[in-house]
């Protein structure tokens, strides 16, 4: 499945909503954090995902853009696994870039199920 363009995270209150207002997950190598987003009716129901990788915690551009195109494409083939409402903050650790992609794919399936879980609730503001 494509990660198409109207699928990424580009607005800074989107980022911040995700964030401030949203349930963290641990992944070890990275951070997920995720929210159910508030959609027009007419507007199709997406996962919309936004990728960081900052200069502290993964070092420079090489690593960052190797964190970031790893877990694009992590969330690339397992979109299907997650609720169409819901907007993820994936935030690379130094780990994402020395770890096997597979632990990597493993941890974000096993993230996509908890979220999926029937009855998970998001934190309250």
């Amino acid at each position: 499945m494509r990660f198409r363009t109207e699928q990424h995270l580009r607005r800074q209150s989107d980022i911040r909503g995700a964030r401030e207002a949203g349930t963290r997950l641990d992944c070890r190598a990275y951070t997920i954090w995720w929210r159910h987003h508030p959609a027009p009716a007419e507007a199709p129901l997406l996962v919309r995902a936004g990728f960081v990788a900052s200069i502290a915690a993964v070092g420079p551009a090489v690593r960052r853009n190797r964190a970031k195109r790893r877990l694009r494409e992590i969330f690339r083939r397992h979109q299907g696994l997650l609720p169409q409402d819901c907007d993820l903050l994936l935030v690379a650790r130094s780990g994402v870039v020395h770890r096997p992609f597979v632990e990597l794919e493993k941890k974000f399936v096993e993230a996509c199920r908890a979220i999926s879980a029937p009855g998970r609730s998001e934190r309250q503001p």
